[in-house]
């Protein structure tokens, strides 16, 4: 089997199908330098969830619900940690503004069955001291959790090291190979060679939609969405011990505090229909810190570790591209706009069913919701039944 892409979604898809005896190959230039390079990972379906995106929800809810197996699962194979920390999140507004909002978002986790607890802005802060003098509403969220990334798809590099037939080129696609008849034989790579394989797997995030152009009844109208995370180090604050993940509204703006065991604290996170994916700008370092030190006034003693910016690859619907298409031989993992990181485990078990053909029964059951991630549905859209 080929995967193309080397972020966390193609190393899963790599270690899914080796776990199931198949020969893998991977190509990625940089692997893990894109989306997964940038996420915070933030294991959030309910402070993540929004109006109009209810089947969305439904799958971050199952996905955060196989976290816990999926890391000890992996990190067993690769003997590596994953970073992921079960402390909750705090969910804090602003302004009265803010406020109300969190109450609208309130309405909707009841409907949808997600617990959101209100709590007193006195009660979060005995929860959090560190949190801003200014604050109106308060939340907490002891469901929402957090992974990093970056220890993740180590984890999965070593996983993915330790296990026969597997490899791993640092060379990019170039062009997808078909046979005269259409159907997907692998890949032609940046220096002409070519990798035939019997299932070839995109997962090159916002790369694949111009991988895949050129190959008939499939389409993969994912964009770019760029995102700018800002990463900080409280290794030499002692006095600084953020434990939760605080997450908030500053007059509608989103923003998170993410801390780290190590004393890495992540902020984030810009949402910007831009082009220049990977150029940090002046004003998304400024916004992501202004509103960040509203929530967490002590990141302004922290030191300056790195900003970075990179696109999440998201379809038109935002709801993720998974599973065979109509051309055979073809399999596509991409449009996980923010929730890469999340999604994860469920994206496994989706391509694990995908590549074996037939669910074997001893996975847990896919949520119906999956059915709306259908790779096809773009290229099926306007075909007559």
């Amino acid at each position: 089997m080929l995967v193309v892409g080397g972020g966390i979604v193609g190393l899963v898809a790599a270690w899914r199908a080796a776990l199931l005896g198949l020969s893998v190959v991977c190509l990625d230039p940089d692997p893990g330098s894109g989306a997964t390079h940038a996420a915070a990972g933030m294991l959030a379906p309910v402070t993540e969830a929004t109006f109009g995106e209810e089947a969305l929800t439904a799958l971050c809810v199952d996905s955060a619900a196989r976290w816990p197996a999926f890391a000890a699962e992996l990190e067993e194979a690769s003997g590596l940690s994953t970073g992921l920390r079960t402390c909750g999140t705090l969910a804090v507004s602003y302004d009265q503004g803010d406020a109300e909002q969190a109450r609208r978002m309130r309405g909707l986790h009841q409907r949808l069955g997600l617990s959101a607890e209100e709590i007193t802005v006195a009660e979060a802060r005995e929860l959090e001291p560190f949190l801003g003098p200014r604050l109106s509403a308060a939340y907490r969220v002891s469901g929402d959790h957090q992974v990093d990334p970056r220890a993740t798809h180590r984890a999965l590099l070593a996983a993915l090291d330790r296990m026969p037939h597997v490899e791993l080129r640092h060379v990019a696609a170039a062009e997808i190979l078909r046979s005269p008849s259409g159907d997907v034989l692998g890949a032609v790579d940046v220096v002409g060679e070519r990798h035939v394989a019997g299932t070839t797997v995109v997962a090159a995030g916002v790369a694949s939609g111009d991988l895949l152009r050129t190959v008939p009844g499939v389409d993969v109208p994912v964009r770019g969405v760029k995102g700018q995370s800002i990463r900080l180090d409280a290794s030499d604050q002692p006095s600084f011990g953020l434990r939760h993940v605080v997450r908030g509204t500053v007059q509608m703006r989103p923003v998170y505090v993410v801390p780290r065991p190590g004393g890495e604290v992540v902020v984030g996170a810009t949402s910007e229909e831009r082009s220049d994916h990977d150029a940090p700008s002046a004003g998304g370092v400024h916004a992501l810190l202004r509103d960040a030190r509203v929530l967490v006034p002590g990141i302004d003693e922290l030191a300056f570790l790195e900003v970075t910016a990179r696109a999440r690859p998201a379809m038109p619907d935002n709801l993720p591209l998974l599973g065979a298409t109509d051309v055979p031989g073809l399999v596509v993992a991409t449009g996980h706009h923010r929730n890469g990181i999340l999604l994860a485990p469920l994206t496994a078990a989706v391509l694990e069913a995908t590549l074996a053909g037939v669910a074997d029964g001893t996975a847990p059951p896919l949520p119906d919701a999956v059915a709306r991630t259908d790779a096809r549905r773009f290229s099926r859209q306007g075909v007559p039944a």
